[in-house]
């Protein structure tokens, strides 16, 4: 029978009613519909609230979370208008939170500045909420409306009155399960997120409270000191070379605000953020803080007799070794790549930031000639070891001698397109003689390692580089990699877009995983924030019930066999303990078929945290490890 063609007419084409569209493509306006995607519609309705405090009239954000799974934002700032439009005929809060792109945020809006900038947030968290209701007080007046699914479930009415001083916008919202993995909010990424904003807002106090069985607690975040307090923190239980340096200053209408203090350890450590929001890709404004700073301190190397050679000069991560800084802006019309502001665009911006770096750099290190040796003094170590480590990396980056593809270890697969290949990073030579027998050999390469990989956090730069599985792993993805010394790292040369760590789902397996993962962090982090790093969720039992007209399944983890004891008594059970031991048709059903196997996919929800997360757990200070360990303990569960 042949196909029927389909047919492709003006009725083919749909058109998307309200806010319907962000139902459909979540991922457009919020990142994703996991815990990260979840947590940002709490940061869409707070970034409000701080663009009043931001205009002058809020001075208290209080977020908590409820038992029954709703999150509440609450400000003392005017309160959304609730007065009808005249463009539209219709209340200016149902606007803001039924139309996207409607707010105070454009033209001659309410906003100068403003982190929330498209105009989308409030209407997209009533899109992606089972329920969402806001309280307006203004005027002396209680208003209030409730909305389901982004759409009108009543209409604004008052409610009651209130004292005339007594403004504000509350908003109270139930997570759609229909949309998100989990509505499961996770509290650590969300108080970090608000001491951030308290650290960038010196005049603002945020106030977290979580009201959810065990998880009870409140804590008050003002932080008068602004982003010297920020430095300060970041640089917590490190050996400081000196006080911060601070400088505040606008220009053009921009301002650009800055903190740097350097410290005795060969790292950097620069957050850059636009109107609160934290650009986590960079952007305009702090490649024109680091151009300013490499020119000056090569300017004083130089007058001051350190640099003598007319063509030589430190580069750019010489003088940025040891660093820790913040670069903040504030815009009044920035522009970012995506809803989701990860990278600052403005030419302005960088103009700005640099033209102010510099003046006032200059005058502080004229004052200041000790911070400024001290300065120097770290870029001279850092230059050192940058040149006596290029050898190694010359070694490195030549073509190895060998073929990957027939090195013994990898096992390449035959297609040559990146987008459908992947590679699985498999522990040890058994596991990777059956996942060799069981991949899709089109599409599906296998690169076995043998043991745990080095400790790249607590290594030195020429043991990372002579490390012989690292150098395999970097040879085998083709693209570098990037590090303080330099950035040598091309994600378009990556030639699998999948890259899975497959362990055994043990302990040490987890230990190896975690390795890895510490790896692409501090070397590889565009494979990460590309989405390109997976973990492989191999199952602890195969179960096969007695009775012959039931199948077999297999099992994830504990609590999926004490389930499935309740409802099978007569079974018998075979614990995988580890990749080894399942013959190639059992891991390729459980673990490698695209159409049976559970990926998880790594990402970085917040990028200070995990740096010091990372640092903390890989580093050489006990302590600190084991008090999070004993404080974390029961926090993890298996995100499939």
């Amino acid at each position: 029978m042949a196909e029927k063609k389909q047919e492709y007419t003006a009725d083919s084409i749909s058109v998307l009613e309200g806010l319907e569209a962000v139902r459909v493509r979540p991922g457009m306006y919020i990142g994703s519909v996991s815990t990260k995607g979840l947590n940002h519609l709490i940061y869409e309705i707070m970034d409000n609230s701080v663009d009043e405090h931001l205009a002058g009239f809020c001075q208290n954000i209080t977020v908590t979370l409820e038992k029954d799974g709703t999150a509440v934002i609450t400000d003392d700032g005017r309160g959304i208008p609730v007065e009808i439009n005249s463009k539209t005929g219709v209340p200016a809060v149902q606007l803001v939170f039924t139309v996207l792109h409607a707010g105070g945020k454009f033209g001659d809006g309410g906003y100068k500045i403003s982190g929330g900038l498209h105009g989308v947030g409030a209407s997209v968290v009533n899109a992606l909420s089972k329920w969402l209701e806001v309280t307006v007080k203004r005027d002396g007046e209680v208003w209030k409306q409730r909305y389901e699914q982004g759409k009108i479930a009543s209409p604004l009415e008052k409610t009651g009155t209130c004292r005339k001083n007594d403004t504000g916008t509350k908003v109270v919202f139930l997570p759609d399960d229909e949309i998100f993995e989990k509505t499961y909010f996770k509290a650590e990424s969300i108080k970090s997120r608000l001491h951030e904003t308290a650290y960038l807002n010196p005049g603002l106090t945020i106030t977290f409270r979580n009201n959810r069985f065990a998880e009870e607690e409140e804590v008050v975040y003002h932080e008068p000191d602004g982003i010297k307090a920020y430095v300060s923190a970041l640089n917590t239980g490190k050996t400081v070379l000196h006080d911060t340096i601070y400088f505040k200053k606008q220009r053009d209408g921009i301002e650009a605000e800055v903190a740097i203090q350097f410290v005795d350890e060969f790292q950097e450590n620069i957050l850059g953020f636009c109107n609160n929001i934290y650009t986590q890709e960079g952007g305009t404004h702090l490649t024109g803080f680091k151009t300013k700073f490499t020119t000056i301190i090569n300017q004083y190397a130089r007058e001051l007799g350190i640099l003598k050679d007319k063509d030589a000069n430190f580069n750019g991560a010489d003088v940025r070794n040891g660093m820790t800084a913040i670069v903040a802006v504030k815009h009044p019309a920035p522009r970012f790549e995506g809803q989701t502001k990860t990278k600052l665009d403005n030419p302005d911006a960088g103009k700005v930031v640099g033209e102010v770096s510099a003046e006032e750099l200059v005058l502080f290190f004229d004052k200041n000639l000790e911070t400024l040796k001290h300065i120097i003094g770290a870029a001279e170590k850092s230059a050192k070891i940058r040149k006596a480590e290029e050898k190694a990396r010359t070694n490195l980056l030549t073509k190895p001698k060998f073929s990957i593809d027939s090195n013994g270890k990898l096992a390449n697969c035959e297609s040559r397109n990146p987008e459908e290949c992947e590679i699985f990073i498999v522990e040890g030579d058994s596991a990777g003689g059956s996942a060799k027998t069981a991949r899709d050999r089109r599409t599906q390469a296998i690169l076995p390692i043998r043991g745990k990989i080095l400790n790249v956090e607590k290594a030195s730069m020429d043991k990372v580089l002579a490390n012989a599985e690292i150098k395999t792993m970097i040879h085998a993805f083709g693209c570098g990699f990037s590090e303080g010394y330099g950035n040598d790292f091309d994600i378009t040369k990556l030639r699998y877009h999948k890259i899975v760590i497959m362990t055994d789902a043990d302990v040490d397996g987890a230990h190896i995983a975690t390795l890895l993962l510490t790896f692409f962090y501090r070397f590889m982090p565009d494979l990460i924030l590309g989405g390109h790093v997976y973990l492989a969720t191999p199952p602890l039992y195969k179960v096969v019930p007695k009775n012959k007209k039931e199948t077999g399944c297999y099992l994830y983890d504990d609590q999926a066999l004490e389930k499935y004891r309740k409802s099978h008594s007569n079974f018998t059970l075979q614990r995988y303990k580890g990749l080894g031991e399942m013959d190639a048709q059992q891991l390729w059903e459980t673990t490698l078929d695209p159409k049976t196997r559970i990926l998880k996919q790594v990402e970085i929800e917040d990028g200070k945290m995990a740096s010091d997360v990372t640092g903390m757990l890989m580093g050489t200070d006990v302590a600190p490890r084991r008090g999070f360990i004993y404080q974390h303990a029961n926090d993890a569960v298996l995100d499939v």
